[in-house]
């Protein structure tokens, strides 16, 4: 080493050592880091302003790279920072980029630094600040439970259980508040460090579940949003994506009316069915190609409404029986001439309707133990246990048969009632549903729909995290299923 550059590092290092930083890489070969810090290559530099942060006070990080990243972003305990500026100087070969943010009160966190989000972010580096061992969660030491809700609220105590949450996003508002990507990587990682293993369900858009039917173009912009999704690094935790939900109803298709979602649509959307088995233009060959372990669930159709029957009639003639008879049978009919098209499993809802006269003298919360197989539907279940018809239907078909199966949402609210949970829950519905549940082994999840929606009142009878009236018994019920010893 010549002596020039001895005494450039030497000064180095002894300027961070005067401001008491660790963190900034010496250009050369030589990489100082603190202990916890991970140590890699010493390309990117990151620095701090003030250079330790006490927690609450705002501060400015600076990342500086070989390379011009493009579309970038920095997560800072799991939240976004507030991107201020970039500068560069392409004669000395380095891109700075700047963020605000205010500091976590936690001990330890992570700063995580992705480039190409408009595509999918990619993790560049990775920087652990303060104890590690405070981001450590051991999911060995969780014990799973069936049990989980839609739209977890980030406050949520469970009592050290592995549960579940159901997100939901929608491929054209991909950069809208809440909805797009930012908003559900951030419910994701947050969903993740509570212990949680999370569905992610993907619409279109609000009021259409899946691109309208034969529609080229809607389809292209579905499957970049679902490509973008499965190579963004944020999202690699996610347990499985759920492809549209209640497709089968007219609310679901009221951006095009005159192009239903069809059973023969669905499949086609969802593994190519009738098109060439070299097609790459559906959701399952989009989605693995770009992470080949990615699971990628059918969405659940609607039980209990008229708007749609389909071709194959199942062994009872009830439309959304029937729907769902010709789909699987489609979904069935492409993955046997495409070894890589068969789903990962199936997602289900199963409203329960405890306040129905055919229960007669039976207590309201035995609904999800009971039968309801009702004259008005030609013996279809129409209570919580339509998931008996779902799983026959499933299993009637050799590529599916045995798939995992996930009630992803589930409460007392049925189609055709009027009464919200809030108004019409029986103390012990709940209990009793995830006892039959645990009953069986092919299903993985109850999902109660839903936990928190900060966006707006619309769900506010159905609440678990901020109950009314009769949802407190529901609230408190969850809570003593959580707590109990598994």
């Amino acid at each position: 080493m010549n002596r020039k550059r001895q005494t450039l590092i030497g000064l180095s290092l002894l300027a961070l050592l005067f401001v008491g930083y660790w963190g900034l890489p010496i250009r050369g070969d030589v990489l100082l880091v603190p202990d916890g810090w991970r140590e890699g290559q010493a390309w990117p530099r990151v620095r701090f302003d003030p250079a330790n942060p006490a927690p609450g006070q705002r501060a400015t990080l600076a990342i500086t790279d070989t390379e011009p990243w493009v579309h970038v972003k920095l997560i800072i305990a799991g939240e976004t920072a507030t991107f201020e500026r970039f500068e560069e100087d392409p004669q000395a070969n380095y891109w700075t980029w700047y963020w605000s943010f205010i500091a976590p009160a936690e001990s330890g966190y992570e700063v995580i630094f992705y480039h190409d989000c408009d595509a999918g972010c990619r993790e560049r580096t990775r920087v652990t600040i303060g104890s590690p061992e405070s981001l450590i969660i051991d999911s060995s030491v969780r014990a799973p439970i069936k049990l989980g809700v839609v739209f977890a609220s980030p406050a949520r105590d469970w009592h050290n259980r592995s549960g579940w949450d159901v997100e939901l996003t929608y491929a054209q508002q991909a950069e809208v508040e809440y909805w797009g990507m930012d908003d559900l990587a951030e419910r994701v990682q947050q969903a993740e460090a509570n212990g949680l293993r999370v569905l992610v369900r993907v619409d279109y858009d609000q009021g259409q579940s899946l691109p309208p039917a034969d529609d080229a173009l809607a389809l292209d912009g579905y499957l970049r949003y679902l490509r973008r999704l499965a190579r963004d690094e944020r999202l690699s935790g996610v347990y499985a994506y759920v492809i549209g939900s209640s497709y089968n109803t007219a609310g679901s298709n009221s951006q095009a009316p005159e192009s239903i979602v069809t059973p023969e649509w669905y499949a086609r959307v969802f593994n190519g069915y009738t098109t060439d088995s070299t097609n790459g233009d559906n959701v399952l060959a989009v989605m693995r190609a770009e992470r080949p372990t990615v699971r990628v669930l059918v969405g659940p159709v609607r039980p209990g409404v008229a708007d749609q029957s389909g071709q194959r009639v199942y062994s009872i003639d009830a439309p959304w029986l029937n729907y769902m008879n010709t789909l699987v049978a489609a979904l069935d009919d492409a993955a046997q001439k495409r070894p890589w098209a068969t789903p990962d499993g199936f997602a289900l809802q199963a409203p329960g309707r405890p306040s129905v006269p055919e229960l007669g003298a039976t207590p309201n919360p035995e609904e999800p133990r009971l039968d309801l197989r009702l004259a008005e539907s030609n013996g279809a279940q129409m209570g919580f246990r339509v998931f008996e018809d779902w799983l026959d239907i499933i299993n009637a078909y050799p590529t599916t048969r045995g798939l995992p199966a996930y009630i992803t949402s589930a409460n007392t609210f049925a189609p055709g009632t009027e009464a919200k949970p809030a108004e019409n829950y029986p103390a012990g519905w709940l209990t009793n549903a995830l006892e039959v549940v645990n009953q069986e082994p092919q299903i993985h999840a109850l999902c109660w729909f839903i936990d928190d929606f900060p966006m707006d009142e619309q769900w506010a009878l159905f609440s678990l995290t901020n109950p009314r009236g009769a949802m407190a018994s529901a609230a408190n019920e969850f809570e003593a299923l959580l707590s109990a010893q598994p």
